[in-house]
């Protein structure tokens, strides 16, 4: 990819809306696909009480709209500012307090595990029915928008483009037999139980102009302990990921 295409592809622009200040991609096609829309407001004239504690609205109890789900609250029930920058907020916006939660959470993904993927880590990875693997760094582009796999050949897969994650997890508990679990994008949320730790991720994804699905599996390698952890604490990563993506494409 030349340089003046990935500085479209990074190029961002300051927008303001009636939620607030964000930080968009100069280009809607180039936006992350972990990112959400922002939500039409409930208009006014619908909501003349507060939509969760019904509250009447008056000229002391003002309406307020959450930033996040855009439903009408009283102060008392909107009253939290929280960053929510799934949406490219620039400051903390106001929320109520079941989407505040939310976002408190996600903030953590932003704040933890997204270093952790952009920085990336090392495989051994298979594609297709190949018997054949080789040893490639997977991490996820500064724009979020591919895995870009470094090894032999250089290869990315667009984020938007994968239908199915499954990350397989190896439990530690003594006398058990090793358990996998498994998510697919495609209806199944992910979970990571108990003292699991994730060992390798299945994927299958469509590349434009080519027929059907391709796929790839990418495992840990068994060489240095210092590797093995990067690995694990990037396919945790992918996994809070693939919720992400999940509930995007759920909205």
């Amino acid at each position: 990819m030349s340089s003046g295409v990935a500085a479209r592809r990074d190029a961002k622009k300051l927008v303001r809306s009636p939620s607030g200040l964000r930080m968009v991609p100069e280009h809607r096609a180039f936006g992350s696909p972990f990112g959400l829309e922002e939500p039409q407001w409930v208009p006014d004239k619908e909501c003349p009480r507060c939509m969760q504690c019904d509250a009447k609205f008056d000229f002391i109890t003002r309406k307020h709209h959450c930033r996040r789900c855009g439903k009408c609250f009283c102060d008392r029930c909107c009253s939290q500012k929280v960053p929510l920058r799934r949406m490219c907020f620039v400051d903390p916006v106001r929320q109520c307090a079941e989407c505040a939660l939310v976002s408190h959470r996600e903030a953590e993904f932003y704040d933890k595990q997204l270093k952790v993927l952009l920085s990336g880590a090392t495989f051994l990875v298979t594609f297709g029915n190949s018997e054949k693997s080789e040893t490639v760094v997977c991490r996820l582009s500064n724009n979020q928008r591919c895995l870009i796999l470094d090894g032999d050949n250089r290869h990315e897969i667009e984020v938007a483009h994968i239908s199915t994650v499954q990350i397989l997890t190896e439990g530690f508990t003594p006398g058990e037999k090793d358990t996998y679990t498994h998510t697919s994008l495609l209806g199944i949320q992910p979970t990571l139980e108990g003292s699991a730790r994730a060992t390798g991720m299945f994927l299958q994804y469509t590349v434009p102009g080519v027929e059907g699905v391709t796929q790839l599996r990418l495992m840990a390698g068994e060489d240095a302990n210092a590797s093995r952890r990067q690995a694990a604490a990037w396919l945790a990563a992918m996994h809070k990921a693939a919720k992400l993506l999940y509930e995007s494409r759920d909205q």
